[in-house]
């Protein structure tokens, strides 16, 4: 399967958040997102959402001012 890419870089709390459980609804289970943030919130909001939502947060890595979350549905 294929990693799905959601660029998220410049967008402000909460829309990283609203658009990346909008990109997860449409994948099918066991797909990949990879999605790219620069907000800060983003760093507690993302990892909440996937606890909410039951999915895996496979790995959070920082690069810069980018976070970037790798993320399985479930």
């Amino acid at each position: 399967m294929a990693e799905h890419q959601l660029d998220l870089r410049g967008l402000k709390c909460p829309l990283p958040a609203l658009r990346t459980r909008r990109a997860l609804s449409s994948l099918a289970a066991g797909e990949v997102i990879v999605v790219d943030c620069t907000d800060p919130m983003a760093a507690i909001d993302i990892p909440h959402l996937i606890r909410e939502t039951g999915d895996i947060l496979a790995a959070t890595a920082r690069d810069g001012e980018v976070t970037r979350f790798r993320i399985r549905k479930a």
